[in-house]
């Protein structure tokens, strides 16, 4: 089992990544956005001078946090935009040594019931996204997120049947703030603990998210793991207790709060938080492998 995380939420630029990665005493970044971009659409100058850094620094690339058929593209419309993003990814994964890469289902189609989303023709495309990754040594993970896959476990169940092969990436923070579609309407948020016990089996990575749903102000409050609703500690003590030896990502959303006269920065609030926020989670992971194994 090893740690990772979304760099990018410790700092923008590479080196603040790799600095907040190595303070923690990890060795891999789950990337996303560097400076003003995703990792697959920075320029080749650009990317060459992420790799040189890496390569001195010691740290690597475990995933690409891509934007591959995610909740920003829509089933209805041409797919050009996915795979044009997932031939420029799959060099750049194999340049770095990568072996995984977040994909989704495309977004929910917001005027349509949960069982009217063109789920033929989002099975089709996936399996050709999945194709193309694993015909290159890579293994596209799916992750429950505004997506039809991530409208409730029966949804990603159905993905995998169609999409014979395919592995997950569970998000334990999503289902807290995501309706659950696999419920009558006015559907309730998702118990992060449900949808994990039916999808574990298929589970090849793992973020980890927490929070609380405001439902007066019907927005998600994002805590430190364990502290939300998010069911944390008890899917990774599941998933430690069975066995689990895949990587664990913080992707923490903690907000940076700051005050000016205090003598902080934003973006030095924004690094402390990532850095604390993995702490945390090195903290949780050792006192649950103690009882397990006590």
């Amino acid at each position: 089992m090893y740690l990772t995380g979304f760099a990018d939420e410790a700092a923008a630029d590479i080196d603040g990544q790799i600095q907040a990665t190595k303070e923690l005493g990890w060795k891999n970044i789950e990337s996303r956005k560097i400076g003003s971009g995703i990792i697959h659409d920075i320029s080749d100058e650009d990317f060459d001078y992420v790799c040189g850094r890496l390569q001195d620094s010691g740290v690597s690339i475990n995933c690409f946090g891509s934007t591959i058929a995610n909740w920003g593209k829509r089933i209805d419309e041409p797919f050009d935009s996915s795979l044009a993003e997932t031939r420029r990814a799959i060099p750049r994964m194999q340049r770095l040594g990568t072996k995984l890469v977040r994909i989704m289902s495309f977004a929910v189609l917001p005027d349509r019931s949960p069982d009217d989303q063109m789920e033929e023709e989002r099975f089709r495309r996936v399996r050709e996204l999945y194709k193309m990754f694993t015909d290159a040594g890579i293994t596209p993970v799916h992750e429950n997120c505004m997506n039809y896959g991530g409208m409730g476990w029966t949804y990603t169940l159905r993905l995998i049947e169609n999409v014979p092969g395919l592995r997950l990436v569970f998000d334990t923070g999503n289902p807290v703030f995501t309706d659950d579609r696999t419920k009558p309407a006015p559907y309730p948020k998702q118990s992060a603990w449900e949808f994990y016990q039916h999808v574990k089996d298929y589970i090849e990575y793992v973020h980890i998210k927490d929070g609380i749903w405001d439902n007066e102000n019907q927005k998600t409050l994002f805590t430190y793991p364990g502290d939300g609703d998010g069911d944390v500690r008890r899917i990774v003590k599941d998933l430690l207790a069975g066995g689990y030896d895949g990587g664990i990502s913080i992707e923490p959303h903690i907000a940076a709060v700051f005050h000016e006269d205090s003598g902080q920065t934003e973006a030095g609030v924004k690094y402390a938080n990532y850095v604390e926020y993995g702490r945390r989670m090195m903290k949780m992971i050792k006192d649950i492998k103690e009882e397990i194994n006590s």
